[in-house]
């Protein structure tokens, strides 16, 4: 072999082992999802977000490491889920509920939090303002106030004679109270008696509903807290067998589980920007300069079956303004 052919042969393989150490040293991103919700793997409702970061490229396990850490609709989980990001040594988190950002926030100011369609970030103090975060969390609010009481007043449209209302909320949510404060104000201009009903896990459902026949509740809203996506064919369920007409929070509490009515934030959309947000810290982006982004669409969701099963009538007036029907 000729000396000038070994060489080049030579520094072909010292070479060869530089460059596949740089590719097995280059660093993949580890994103660390907390949710409320059981089986979080395979969660359908959470789907256009990582839909949206593999459109962006970001493929588990190729270019991006994903865990996902789920409560098991146990809140109280979470400050461990939080720990357990830390000793994954997550790039960013990404959490879908309040109190899951909560935990993160109070265990880590220097790992970027992003907020998955979360209620009132503002007022559970998650950011400073939504134009300037501040910190190292940002992401989607859904508006869980304001749109709950929208709720409350479409509901009595539809069924006007409604004067009683049982309201199921998991107060434990820091979004909840702030929902049931602006449910309390709208229910005392629309002439509305609330009952509300602290539930806590599936098996206070029962008794809820218990409690809510005994003060003769005429109608039923749910908060806008994970709890009742999760459970939402028991609550179905139990609002068909104590003939309740409802408006939910999520239109999966209509389509999925039969429910009458909801009224919904675009959460497809919410979740889809959540996932640029993602992208762009991961490409050096801080949270603090990304505003928190509010829901441009919303959806009023009718089930015709169900008014059927509970003979009640919904005004043709109100049905028009429906977004969609199910017959």
């Amino acid at each position: 072999m000729r000396r000038r052919e070994f060489i080049a042969l030579l520094g072909g393989a010292v070479a060869w082992p530089r460059a596949a150490h740089a590719q097995l040293a280059r660093h993949i991103p580890r994103l660390c999802f907390l949710t409320f919700d059981p089986d979080a793997s395979r969660s359908t409702r959470f789907g256009p977000f990582f839909e949206g970061l593999r459109d962006l490229g970001y493929v588990d396990g190729q270019t991006i490491s994903v865990d996902y850490l789920s409560a098991d609709g146990k809140g109280e989980r979470f400050p461990s889920l939080a720990a357990e990001c830390l000793r994954l040594r997550a790039d960013i988190i990404a959490a879908s509920t309040t109190p899951a950002t909560q935990a993160a926030k109070k265990i880590t100011r220097t790992i970027p939090i992003v907020m998955i369609a979360l209620g009132d970030p503002v007022e559970t103090g998650l950011v400073d303002s939504l134009a300037q975060p501040g910190g190292n969390v940002t992401g989607m609010s859904m508006m869980a106030s304001e749109v709950a009481a929208k709720r409350l007043e479409l509901l009595k449209e539809a069924v006007p004679e409604i004067s009683r209302m049982l309201v199921l909320s998991y107060l434990a949510d820091p979004i909840a109270p702030l929902q049931v404060k602006a449910l309390e104000k709208a229910a005392h201009s629309l002439g509305v008696t609330l009952q509300i009903q602290d539930v806590r896990t599936a098996d206070d459902l029962t008794a809820a509903f218990d409690a809510g026949a005994r003060e003769r509740a005429e109608g039923l809203l749910t908060t806008a807290e994970s709890i009742f996506v999760a459970q939402r064919a028991r609550v179905s369920e139990l609002a068909a067998r104590y003939r309740l007409p409802a408006m939910y929070p999520y239109t999966i509490q209509v389509a999925d589980a039969g429910g009458l009515m909801a009224y919904d934030i675009d959460y497809a959309d919410l979740e889809r920007r959540a996932a640029t947000y993602v992208d762009k810290i991961l490409k050096g982006a801080k949270p603090s300069d990304l505003p928190v982004q509010q829901p441009t669409k919303f959806a009023l969701v009718i089930n015709l079956k169900t008014a059927k099963a509970l003979g009640l009538t919904i005004p043709d007036s109100f049905l028009r303004r429906a977004d969609q029907v199910i017959e």
